[in-house]
C-alpha cells in the first residue's frame, strides 16, 4: 500500500445480492478495447482482480475520533434530480457497501432554488429513521456569505456565517434531518471573500469586511457545548482561512476544524496542492480532506464528449445551463479526452481513472461521490474497491504527463 499520512481500518463490507446493478452508466463509460501489448500484462492483473472486491477502508478525519469511510455519499441531487424513493435506494446500497459518512448541506439541492431548498435533508431524515445512528456519521453545511439566498434565513437580510445564522441553521438542520446531533458542521464557503466555483484569482477590489474567526468560532463551541455538534469543518477554503482558524482556536480555546471539503480531482489539482497540503499535514494543522468533485462534475466519465448529445440530455451540466461551465471549456476537455485515452490504454474505464487517481492520494480522508442511479452508484464505488490499489508506477506516469501539459484546465 502507498505511504498515507491517514490511519487505516478496514471491514468486509456487506455485498448486495444484485450485482447487476452494476450495469454501465454509459456504453462509453465502461466500453473496453484491447490494449497494447505492452499494457496486456498490466491489464491482465487489474482484471484479475475485478471479481474480488477490496475491504472498504476506514480513515480517522483529522485530529478528531471520526473514523470515516474512503468513500462519503454526497447528496446534492436529492430533491432535484432524485426523488425519495431513488434517494433511499442510493443511501441503503451505499451503506451495504460500507460507506458510513453522509455529506448534505442546509443549502440542497443544488441548484438552489427557495422550491425546493431542504429538501436533500427530508429524504435523508425518512430514511434515517431505519437506520442506526449512531453507525453513521452525518456532515452538514452551514452556508456561507450570500446575497442571494436570504430565503433560507426567517429574517430574509444576507446570510453571514455569524452567531445568530450558525444557530438558526443548525437548529432547522437538525428538524429536517430528524436528529438530535450533527456529527461534522462544516462551513460550506467563507464569511469573507475569496475566489471560488472556477475563479481563479484573488480579486483585491472584492475584499469586504467579515465575521471574525473567533466569533464563528465561540458560536461552533456553544452547539458543541450543548451537544448539537460534535466537530466542525470548513469547505471551500483556503490555506490563509485554515491557518486563521486553526492558529485563533489555539489561542483562545475554541474548538479547532477538523476537515475541510475542497473540490479534487484530475482536473483541479493545483488549488489544493501548491500549500493546502502543507497546511494540512498531520504534523502541521491536521486538517483531513474531504474531496468533492472527483469526476469534474461528471465530466471525466467522458458521458460529454459523445456525439449523441440525445444520450446525457439529463445529465447535470446539459440539464442545467452554465452550472459549472468551466469542465466543459476547451482545454478541460481536451485534458479528458487525453485522461480517457490513459484510461483506455491501462484497461480502465474513465471513472475508474480518475476516482482511483483521487482514491490513493496520500493527504485525502475521504473522497466525496455522488449519483443519481444505483447504477451509477456502483460504477464509482467499485472503481474503489475493484482496481489496482494503488495504480502502478505506469499510470501515474501517464496522469502526471497529461497534467504536466493542462495542469488546470477548467480554471482557465
Amino acid at each position: 500500500m502507498a505511504s498515507s499520512y491517514v490511519t487505516f481500518s478496514t471491514v468486509t463490507p456487506v455485498v448486495s445480492g444484485s450485482d447487476t446493478r452494476g450495469l454501465a452508466r454509459l456504453a462509453f463509460t465502461r466500453r473496453r478495447v484491447t490494449p497494447s501489448p505492452n499494457s496486456r500484462r498490466r491489464l491482465l492483473r487489474i482484471s484479475a482482480k475485478a471479481s474480488t472486491k477490496n475491504a472498504m477502508e476506514y480513515r480517522k478525519l483529522g485530529d478528531s475520533d471520526l473514523n470515516i469511510s474512503e468513500v462519503t455519499m454526497g447528496t446534492m441531487t436529492f430533491g432535484e434530480q432524485n426523488t425519495e424513493k431513488e434517494s433511499h435506494e442510493m443511501l441503503s446500497y451505499a451503506i451495504e457497501e460500507g460507506i458510513n459518512c453522509i455529506d448534505t448541506a442546509e443549502a440542497y439541492p443544488i441548484p438552489m432554488k427557495k422550491e425546493t431548498q431542504g429538501k436533500t435533508d427530508l429524504y435523508i431524515s425518512s430514511w434515517l429513521k431505519s437506520q442506526q445512528r449512531d453507525k453513521i456519521v452525518l456532515a452538514t453545511k452551514v452556508c456561507g456569505y450570500s446575497e442571494r439566498s436570504s430565503y433560507i434565513r426567517d429574517s430574509g437580510d444576507v446570510l453571514r456565517v455569524d452567531a445568530a445564522n450558525i444557530k438558526e441553521s443548525v437548529e432547522k438542520s437538525l428538524k429536517r434531518l430528524g436528529t438530535d446531533y450533527i456529527d461534522l458542521l462544516q462551513i460550506h464557503w467563507p464569511d469573507r471573500y475569496v475566489p471560488l466555483f472556477g475563479d481563479f484569482y484573488y480579486d483585491t477590489s472584492k475584499w469586504r469586511p467579515s465575521v471574525p474567526f473567533a466569533e464563528q468560532l465561540r458560536a461552533f463551541k456553544d452547539l458543541i457545548d450543548e451537544g448539537k455538534v460534535r466537530y466542525i469543518g470548513v469547505s471551500n477554503e483556503t490555506s490563509y482561512g485554515v491557518m486563521e482558524f486553526v492558529n485563533t482556536a489555539k489561542l483562545e480555546g475554541l474548538p479547532k476544524i477538523v476537515s475541510i471539503q475542497n473540490g479534487y480531482s484530475l482536473l483541479v489539482r493545483c488549488r489544493y496542492e501548491v500549500d493546502l497540503v502543507e497546511v494540512c499535514h498531520p504534523k502541521n494543522c491536521n486538517v483531513g480532506l474531504l474531496a468533492y468533485s472527483p469526476l469534474g462534475g461528471g465530466s471525466l466519465s467522458g458521458k460529454y464528449l459523445v456525439t449523441d448529445k440525445e444520450a446525457t440530455k439529463n445529465a447535470r451540466l446539459n440539464l442545467f445551463p452554465g452550472y459549472m461551465e468551466r469542465y466543459k471549456g476547451s482545454l478541460a476537455k481536451e485534458a479528458t479526452i487525453q485522461y480517457v485515452e490513459v484510461a483506455k490504454k491501462h484497461g480502465l474505464t474513465p471513472v475508474e481513472l480518475a476516482l482511483g487517481f483521487v482514491r490513493d492520494r496520500p493527504f485525502v480522508t475521504s473522497t466525496i461521490i455522488g449519483a443519481t442511479s444505483v447504477e451509477q452508484l456502483k460504477e464509482d464505488i467499485d472503481a474503489f474497491l475493484m482496481t489496482e490499489r494503488p495504480f502502478s508506477q505506469e499510470v501515474m506516469a501517464d496522469i502526471d504527463a497529461v497534467f504536466k501539459r493542462f495542469k488546470d484546465p477548467s480554471f482557465v
